[in-house]
């Protein structure tokens, strides 16, 4: 049993000190020569199986490497631990890079990325190198809007691409499309060919190379046809016939958009005025284009209105309320109790003039808001909305609500609800201190 004063078995020690002398340094020679030898394999390679035995080859070499030390390592952390443990200054940045030998590690790992690399390049070509570039053709033409050059382009495009396919593969496809959108279903057809014919990437090589070159020419050809968004905003706006409308006197006016938008707002006519306000990045046009969408509120306008509205611009929320889509319901409840009393009172009117029962909720709670003309503005878009719910609520703020301008406006709604108990509750009030919440009372009593 120990005393805990006995001398350290002498043994031990030296075992303790033999375990921290350094590893024997891995020989870099036999590293380049296996990298050597795997670098011929990749040029004698011919089949993707002779690819496949050379990646494994890259993958053992990698992991030898990995566990290797290498002489230069083992210095730099001797080196390291004398440092740490005389605290000695440092030396001169000059002489260090003179002394400095290179690791044989840093070379060997640039070698296996290269080596990699080339046996990538040397894979393939791959049936789904074609099927994925056909992705990419059928998304092009579906997604872009095409001119009426473009749009011919691209059929012709397409129309040159389905005959070399078919040569390629000697098959037949059927081709009759006038339009990009019958293109792309062409494009489609010769995918699920393609799919579904056995092309091995050894065997059938210089097919699969021929239609890659063919998809290749196609996607240039695509790049080439003209789209919509290549064109200067006046040119798209004069192929649709949007100045076709101005007269050669008024053509001079500047600018001739804020003319044109005046003659089909007076005709009527929306459809020209949308797209220039989808096409024109103007704020003055802008301005005057909601001005005129505002007179008329066709439904057609919601969505680019909407967008605007989101910006929490007045003018488009004050137009949602026209056009009266209850799909704009959440978008204004959104902006009540912001903060921004304008903002806020424009949003109850439209939420009010659309009408929709699922807002009752949403405008009630503003009834409760610190500021009268929130209150108010609520109260009269519950008396739009009508819905009977809103009887009680109404009737507290008649009861309790202590600005009589909200209180004449929350009679005003239940006289707007008009059903006997929404007219009963207001009557109480004929008799009020407030003249002007005595005239809606009185209105719902049938004075």
């Amino acid at each position: 049993m120990s005393n805990g004063d006995e001398e350290p078995d002498a043994e031990k020690t030296e075992a303790a000190e033999g375990s921290s002398e350094p590893p024997e340094p891995a020989d870099p020679e036999p590293f380049a020569e296996r990298l050597d030898e795997a670098a011929d394999a990749v040029d004698r390679a011919e089949t993707e199986d002779d690819l496949d035995r050379v990646e494994t080859t890259l993958d053992e070499i990698e992991a030898d490497l990995e566990d290797a030390v290498f002489a230069v390592e083992i210095e730099d952390e001797a080196d390291e631990a004398e440092e740490d443990e005389a605290d000695e200054a440092e030396e001169d940045e000059d002489e260090a890079e003179e002394s400095e030998e290179a690791n044989p590690r840093d070379e060997f790992e640039d070698r296996l990325d290269d080596l990699r690399a080339d046996v990538e390049d040397q894979r393939g070509p791959y049936r789904e190198d074609v099927t994925d570039a056909l992705d990419d053709a059928v998304s092009t033409i579906e997604d872009s809007e095409w001119t009426k050059e473009g749009a011919d382009s691209v059929v012709d495009a397409v129309g040159k691409y389905v005959e070399r396919v078919g040569d390629t593969l000697d098959e037949t496809f059927a081709y009759d499309a006038e339009t990009p959108a019958d293109a792309a279903m062409a494009l489609a057809s010769v995918k699920d060919a393609v799919n579904e014919t056995p092309l091995d990437p050894d065997d059938d090589a210089e097919t699969i190379d021929s239609l890659l070159v063919a998809t290749e020419n196609l996607s240039s050809d695509l790049d080439d046809a003209q789209i919509w968004s290549d064109l200067e905003v006046r040119e798209q706006l004069r192929r649709e016939g949007f100045y076709d409308v101005l007269d050669p006197e008024t053509r001079k006016d500047f600018p001739p958009e804020w003319s044109a938008i005046k003659l089909y707002e007076k005709a009527g006519e929306f459809e020209p005025i949308l797209s220039a306000m989808e096409k024109l990045d103007s704020d003055f046009m802008e301005d005057n284009i909601l001005d005129s969408i505002e007179h008329e509120a066709p439904t057609a306008a919601y969505e680019p209105v909407h967008a605007l509205a989101q910006r929490r611009n007045k003018q488009p929320v004050r137009i949602l309320g026209r056009i009266a889509d209850e799909r704009a319901c959440d978008t204004l409840a959104d902006f009540l109790g912001g903060g921004d009393v304008g903002l806020e009172q424009v949003s109850l009117r439209a939420l009010g003039a659309i009408g929709s029962e699922e807002s009752t909720e949403p405008v009630a709670q503003r009834l409760a808001a610190d500021d009268p003309s929130i209150r108010s503005a609520a109260a009269r878009a519950l008396g739009m909305i009508g819905d009977t719910r809103a009887i009680e609520p109404l009737g507290d703020v008649l009861d309790e609500d202590e600005d009589d301008s909200v209180r004449a406006s929350a009679a005003w709604a239940l006289n707007q609800i008009g059903t006997q108990k929404a007219l009963e509750t207001a009557a109480k009030y004929a008799d009020d201190r407030s003249y002007i919440v005595q005239v809606e009372a009185e209105k719902a009593a049938g004075v």
